[in-house]
């Protein structure tokens, strides 16, 4: 299966609205307008990641991953996945990562969660941090694997009560020379 990361466009907003209702629970899943005030925010970006019928020439501008053999149900211009994030003031935040149940193990995740690292390291973020259901233990299992490490737990963060765990990730040394392309 083949799938491209690309900016979001407003018209994916409700296909990302119902995908994220179908990844989280009530009271950890976002209103339409919680989720629609992320995307909007100014300090922010939303990436999406989008079934293609094959991979891009090497001049694409979009960024296109292989993942395994195993084709999952959505065609060419369905939309798999999507993370939305955003970066200030040294910090990054990731707000969201949500993949659509069919297509997880398929790489789309992490695809999404490299290219929005490299968003922040872009905008000078040192730090990326993220908050995740104490429960979640697919998630904690996937976010340790990219690197991050729990910091902090936060009780009844959830508006259902349940408790968060904040987990971050150092993107910049204090020597930015060091980490950055040149």
């Amino acid at each position: 299966m083949h799938f491209t990361v690309r900016n979001y466009q407003p018209a994916d907003f409700f296909a990302l609205w119902r995908i994220d209702q179908s990844c989280f629970p009530p009271g950890i899943a976002y209103t339409r307008d919680e989720l629609y005030w992320f995307i909007r925010r100014k300090t922010g970006f939303t990436l999406v990641a989008e079934g293609c019928e094959q991979k891009a020439t090497s001049g694409s501008a979009a960024v296109v991953a292989q993942a395994g053999e195993e084709r999952v149900a959505g065609e060419p211009g369905s939309i798999l996945g999507f993370l939305v994030a955003e970066g200030e003031r040294g910090q990054g935040h990731v707000i969201t990562i949500d993949v659509r149940s069919e297509a997880r193990g398929k790489r789309i995740g992490s695809a999404l969660l490299t290219r929005a690292e490299e968003h922040l390291r872009l905008r000078s973020c040192r730090t990326v941090r993220l908050e995740t259901a104490v429960d979640n233990v697919g998630a904690l299992g996937f976010y340790k694997k990219h690197g991050y490490v729990v910091s902090k737990l936060v009780p009844r963060y959830y508006s259902n009560g349940l408790d968060s765990l904040v987990l971050e990730k150092v993107l910049l040394s204090s020597s930015r020379s060091d980490t950055l392309p040149r």
